[in-house]
């Protein structure tokens, strides 16, 4: 069983989540049916891991809760923690930020009482992306620098081009746009370093992204490009759909309505998929500006007044304001204070917007 269960985690390592996950659900039988525990409670952690990247949120929740009961089992508190950790990671992949959070600090609470200082440090990584996804993004912000200090402290490098990237995505939704590209560049260049495959194509598709902010639509493209063919390759289907999301925007804010709209499209097939909320907020904010554009007004009205119900109902305050935005506009008198007030440094007078 452990030759296969190490095949599984060479295949992991290099991001090839489904292959890998055949392997690791192979191992799962084996160490069952040999009654190793440990073995078991490592199948089960790693089956949540890669199912979550390829948002299979429900499968990775299913074997992250088996997991705690494993641990409990094998009295293995600090595992239950992990796995904890995990599951609000998932919560959060399927947009509900409030139960991540309620998870995420009890983890962390646990951590610090076991001055585990890299577990403290994930935990701090997970609770700034939770808080990026609530809309508070000044706090995501310093939470993602807290968690960066105490990685680069620990010469975790990995690590460490993770929180470079939070801090890209979230300095691009303050408005921020040539700080976000500087992170993004920075990680790129560390992840490269270590020939990390994810977190490359993550950093192309961030740096794109504030190559778009800054209006420099062919480098973007260029970027996205890179992303897509290695998101492609390890099939993760989460992060590729806001890097189609980013394409579509980028055509959108070109003019390239047809493409803009191909592109959406497609963005929000990947986001049904994965059962994305704020994935599909996006998508339906996309082709409801292409409508705008296109002069179908009445039904950018509708996909506008979509978007704006879905991001109150989860509670999404920065896709909320950006739909709200949007509907103003339609309305006859476009209202942006609420950027202002989320701290953001973003102001719109008219179609297209490009949103970060």
């Amino acid at each position: 069983m452990h030759k296969i269960f190490s095949k599984a985690e060479d295949l992991r390592k290099k991001s090839q989540y489904v292959k890998s996950r055949e392997l690791f659900q192979k191992a799962l039988k084996g160490y069952v049916s040999q009654e190793d525990l440990q073995g078991v409670l490592d199948c089960q952690m790693a089956i949540g891991d890669v199912s979550r990247m390829t948002g299979d949120f429900d499968l990775a929740l299913e074997h992250y809760i088996n997991a705690i009961e494993t641990a409990r089992q094998l009295k293995d508190p600090v595992s239950a923690a992990d796995a904890q950790i995990n599951i609000s990671l998932t919560f959060r992949g399927r947009g509900d930020w409030k139960n991540a959070m309620t998870v995420a600090k009890k983890a962390l609470g646990f951590y610090m009482k076991k001055n585990d200082v890299p577990a403290a440090a994930f935990a701090l990584w997970a609770i700034a992306g939770t808080l990026r996804i609530k809309g508070d993004i000044p706090s995501a912000i310093s939470t993602y620098k807290e968690a960066l200090q105490l990685f680069r402290g620990l010469k975790s490098k990995p690590s460490t081009g993770y929180c470079l990237c939070g801090l890209g995505g979230t300095h691009r939704i303050a408005g921020l746009f040539r700080e976000s590209l500087k992170y993004y560049q920075t990680a790129n260049k560390l992840f490269a370093g270590i020939k990390d495959r994810f977190g490359t194509a993550y950093s192309y598709c961030g740096t794109g992204n504030a190559y778009r902010m800054l209006g420099d639509y062919k480098k973007a493209l260029a970027c996205f490009s890179r992303a897509s063919a290695i998101y492609n390759k390890i099939g993760d289907r989460v992060s590729y759909a806001y890097t189609v999301w980013s394409m579509g925007t980028t055509h959108k804010m070109l003019g390239n309505l047809d493409e803009a709209k191909d592109y959406f499209k497609q963005a929000e097939g990947f986001f049904r998929q994965t059962k994305d909320p704020r994935g599909m907020i996006y998508a339906r904010l996309g082709m409801a500006e292409v409508a705008l554009l296109e002069g179908k007004k009445k039904s950018a009205a509708k996909l506008a007044g979509e978007a704006v119900a879905e991001a109150r109902q989860y509670g999404f305050s920065v896709e909320r304001c950006h739909a709200e935005v949007l509907q103003s506009y339609l309305t006859g008198k476009i209202q942006t204070g609420c950027y202002k007030k989320l701290g953001l440094k973003l102001d719109f007078t008219a179609p297209p917007f490009n949103i970060p």
